[in-house]
């Protein structure tokens, strides 16, 4: 084939793939936010609060209590992202008769210039510590919330969940125990968890971070190059290998926010560390999909949860 005709054809390959991710993407922020039965605080702070969703049916035997899933909704930990987004993936959950609790928390919001490949033009990634304070601080106070303000769920049967950068902060808030002895979220045990279902999480930063996956988010979440090679093992999930905790990947083959690679590279991290993760991949499915209520990968995001939570 003459060159022209092959820069044609990758051309108009990668048109067709924009075209689909702008309309899944369209799609899964097409639905109206659903409000929560209850909202608790965790913190003073306006973004320390935890959503909460009562199971819309029964399916436990007896009519018994409801397994508990955490949500963690991504947006490169950028503030513009808010939980609201993934209020009707929450609904999703609930309608498939779990609990659900979506948590919020601190995210950058001071405006960076453009930086090339290390980042561009718009709020930063993140806030150090503060994301990783709120994450650590609402793990701990959902057993006592979910007392409270879903007395439907079994904090014993609960598992977290996160698409993308929430992704990231799910399999880091189960490693938590892992962390430098210094860390200030570190924790002596494993966190009770029935398991993890990381949706095309930022998993490995990396892979991320070659990638330049979200304009440079991992870097700019850790404070810049210098933040980056002291906090990374604070921070990468890659790193805090094993956890002993039931993990499950589920990620897009066509994804272009957050490359399959990247799961594939922490999924290969857990092998060298001794632990099996499970990483299903979705033939011709993006980003946005996996949260999307009206798409079959969300289904099958449901059933992994299922697996890990019953």
């Amino acid at each position: 084939m003459p060159d022209d005709a092959v820069a044609r054809a990758a051309a108009e390959a990668r048109a067709a793939a924009e075209a689909r991710a702008a309309a899944e993407e369209e799609s899964a922020f097409s639905h109206p936010a659903v409000d929560p039965d209850a909202t608790a605080a965790y913190g003073d702070d306006p973004d320390q609060v935890i959503d909460f969703y009562a199971p819309r049916v029964a399916v436990s035997p007896g009519g018994g209590l409801a397994p508990l899933v955490v949500v963690l909704h991504g947006g490169a930990w950028r503030a513009p992202y808010d939980r609201r987004h993934v209020t009707p993936f929450a609904d999703f959950l609930a309608r498939r008769g779990f609990a659900v609790a979506n948590v919020e928390y601190r995210r950058g919001g001071v405006s960076v210039p453009a930086q090339g490949a290390a980042g561009g033009a718009g709020p930063v990634a993140g806030r150090w510590p503060e994301t990783f304070d709120d994450v650590a601080a609402a793990m701990d106070a959902l057993p006592a919330l979910v007392r409270e303000s879903l007395p439907q769920a079994d904090p014993r049967r609960m598992v977290v969940t996160g698409h993308s950068a929430g992704g990231h902060l799910a399999l880091w808030a189960a490693a938590r125990h892992l962390l430098p002895a210094d860390a200030a979220w570190r924790i002596d045990r494993p966190a009770p968890l029935r398991g993890v279902v990381a949706l095309a999480p930022i998993a490995d930063f990396t892979v991320a971070d070659k990638l330049d996956v979200c304009g440079g988010a991992c870097r700019q979440l850790l404070g810049g190059a210098e933040g980056f090679t002291a906090r990374v093992p604070y921070a990468d999930p890659a790193l805090l290998l094993p956890t002993g905790i039931a993990t499950t990947l589920v990620q897009g083959r066509t994804d272009t926010v957050v490359p399959e690679a990247v799961a594939e590279a922490y999924a290969d991290a857990a092998a060298k560390a001794g632990e099996v993760v499970g990483l299903t991949l979705l033939e011709d499915v993006g980003h946005f999909p996996l949260i999307d209520p009206a798409a079959d990968a969300c289904a099958v995001v449901a059933e992994e949860i299922a697996q890990l939570a019953w």
